[in-house]
Formats: structure tokens, C-alpha cells, sequence
């Protein structure tokens, strides 16, 4: 078994010491830091979105893996940015305005930095102004809201009117998802994307920004 297999088998289990271990190794053995990012850690980790788009894997086990994931790049951070890679785009999360739940939004920041992203987490309670504040702030390619009650789902449209008011609607995707959001919703409030799981999030800011 390659070191490369073995970091993506052992993070998909959650492993995290023994993945430092590997990503070290596989530094000294002098494997490129972009493909122990690449075919190491993000392919363990797409691995795990694709089972939880299945419910073969559940909350906790993507938890764990991120951990793992998380160990592994910071020990490669140093050495990706000195060889000049670049993250695959900047993407800004929160709860929107009056909802406190950030389980689904925990698990999406997660898949976003497994696609090489830099997020910008803002939290739970984000108003419409502080979203897009952070996105001039961070220049961000993509703005991701959530939302869980039905009550506060509609501070999404305010989102999307504040960017078109400061003149970035046409720099950022709006992306929103939580239970009571849908495609139909979306449409109406003039987002971007809508998805159903956190691992066609993950792939949709993917695409979004490598178009």
C-alpha cells in the first residue's frame, strides 16, 4: 500500500496522530506537500462526503475524519505555502440572523476546507451585513447561509440584497441550504445555488470556482 492510500485509509477512520505521523513521513521521503494534500488527505476525505451523501457514514464519523484531515494540513500549511499553492477559492459560512443551530453548517465548512478552501467561519446569529461585510473583507468567491427555522430562513433574501446594494453580487455565489430551505426558495430570493447535503455543497462552490 502506498503512504498516499495509507493517509486516505487512516483518515477515513478518523486516526489523527497516526495521519501527522504519515503526512510527516511522506514529507521526508519527499513527496510533493500538493499530492500529500491532493491524492493523501482530500481523497480520504471525498471518500467520506461520498458515503455521507449515501448515509453510510453519519455526523460523528465526518466530525472525526475532519479532525484527521485537520491535523494532517496543518503540518502541510507551512510547506504548501512556500511552494506558492493556491487554496481553491475563499468561501464565507454562518447561521443566518436569529438561528443559533450550526451543526450543518459545521459539517459544510468541513467539506469546503476537504476542497481546499479557505473559510471564513462566522458563526451563529450573522446578519445580512456582516455576510457581506466579511466577503469584501475576505474577497470571497462564494457566500454559504443556513438556516434551520423557517422563521428565520427569509434573512437569506437580505443577504442577497445586501451584496447587490454594495455592488459584489456579481463577484459572489450565494449558496443556501438548511431543513427548511429549497430549490424553489432559492430561486425566489435570487441565490445562487441550493443543495440538500453537505457534500454537494462541497462539490458546488467546487465547480462554481473552477469555472
Amino acid at each position: 500500500m502506498s503512504i498516499l492510500v495509507e493517509i486516505s485509509t487512516l483518515l477515513q477512520q478518523g486516526r489523527a496522530p497516526k495521519v501527522k505521523e504519515l503526512v510527516n513521513q511522506a514529507l521526508a521521503d519527499g513527496l510533493a506537500p500538493q499530492s500529500i494534500l491532493e491524492d493523501g488527505l482530500l481523497a480520504g476525505m471525498a471518500v467520506i462526503g461520498e458515503k455521507f451523501k449515501k448515509n453510510e457514514v453519519f455526523v460523528p464519523e465526518v466530525l472525526i475524519a475532519a479532525r484527521a484531515m485537520n491535523a494532517g494540513v496543518e503540518i502541510l500549511r507551512p510547506h504548501l505555502t512556500a511552494t506558492g499553492v493556491q487554496a481553491t477559492g475563499v468561501a464565507v459560512i454562518g447561521t443566518v440572523k436569529g438561528d443559533l443551530h450550526d451543526i450543518g453548517k459545521n459539517i459544510v465548512k468541513m467539506m469546503l476546507e476537504a476542497k481546499g478552501f479557505d473559510v471564513v467561519d462566522l458563526g451563529v446569529d450573522v446578519s445580512a451585513d456582516t455576510f457581506v461585510e466579511k466577503a469584501i473583507e475576505h474577497k470571497a468567491n462564494i457566500i454559504c447561509c443556513s438556516a434551520l427555522l423557517t422563521t428565520t430562513m427569509n434573512e437569506m433574501k437580505a443577504v442577497v440584497e445586501k451584496a447587490v446594494a454594495a455592488g459584489i453580487r456579481d463577484q459572489v455565489k450565494i449558496m443556501v441550504g438548511g431543513a427548511p430551505v429549497t430549490q424553489e426558495f432559492c430561486d425566489s430570493i435570487g441565490a445562487d445555488c441550493y443543495t440538500s447535503d453537505a457534500a454537494s455543497a462541497s462539490d458546488a462552490a467546487y465547480a462554481f470556482c473552477k469555472a
